[in-house]
């Protein structure tokens, strides 16, 4: 019959003991790190490591960077952590250029600011100044150092308010490739309409239209003139009707003969 081995109680507690402190170690030293790790976060919040080190700006075309920056009311000084998304939101967005921003942090130092601005549909001159014009029908008139770049169609003779915003509401409809398109527009009000306009377009024609409408009506006109013979010239009519009418020829001559005497 086999023996069972006994152990002593005095034989157990040494070993006891020596378990129990290896488990009091590990408790303090998984404390100790918490401790040390929370520490490290708050002198991380607290120090210039947190701060921003750069602020990337993009959907910018009329504001400049520098300026987007400026007005975000961010810099080197800011802490990336403390950002109020919200209130960079709105300091960038009453500015009339902005349609919409939104503000993103991108860890460790970069804070990104992704603008749309509204569409720039146009300049208007007053004196020798361009000004540019948006699809809101915004005159930037208190932009500095602007000059007429050909980017956009020029209106002149717009001295009237509401037909100008009447204007700018419809070229903001417009595809891009059309409004490239687009040199300058001529308000030409008369007694029986004041909505008459004159377009000088960069391939060469002009167009003969109405403010009503534009928009809707100005997308007959890729149409229209892959119809004509490239060496024709006359204006365009997007009116009541859509249809084209050359330069009398005689005429034409006459007038270039007046202008060369």
């Amino acid at each position: 019959m086999s023996q069972k081995k006994i152990v002593s109680i005095e034989e157990r507690i040494p070993k006891l003991k020596q378990a129990r402190k290896k488990k009091a170690n590990r408790r303090l030293v998984f404390y100790l790190s918490i401790f040390f790790i929370l520490i490290s976060i708050i002198i991380y919040l607290q120090s210039p490591l947190s701060n921003i080190r750069s602020v990337e700006v993009n959907g910018n075309s009329l504001l400049t960077e520098d300026k987007a920056i400026a007005q975000s009311g961010l810099n080197e000084s800011t802490n990336i952590w403390t950002i109020d998304k919200s209130e960079i939101i709105s300091a960038l967005t009453s500015n009339p250029m902005v349609e919409s921003a939104e503000v993103s942090r991108d860890f460790p130092w970069t804070v990104k600011i992704d603008l749309k601005e509204y569409k720039h549909i146009g300049y208007v001159k007053e004196e020798s100044s361009y000004f540019p014009i948006l699809g809101n029908g915004r005159v930037l008139n208190q932009s500095e150092n602007v000059t007429f770049k050909g980017d956009a169609p020029l209106l002149l003779n717009f001295t009237e308010e509401e037909h100008l915003h009447r204007m700018t509401t419809e070229l903001d409809k417009l595809p891009m490739n059309l409004l490239n398109l687009i040199s300058e527009i001529h308000w030409q009000p008369t007694e029986s309409s004041k909505n008459n306009i004159l377009l000088y377009m960069n391939d060469g024609y002009v167009v003969s239209g109405s403010i009503r409408s534009f928009a809707e009506k100005m997308q007959l006109y890729p149409s229209i003139v892959s119809q004509l013979d490239p060496e024709s010239e006359g204006i365009i009519h997007i009116g009541v009707g859509a249809y084209f009418e050359e330069f009398d020829t005689e005429e034409m001559e006459e007038a270039a003969a007046e202008e060369a005497e």
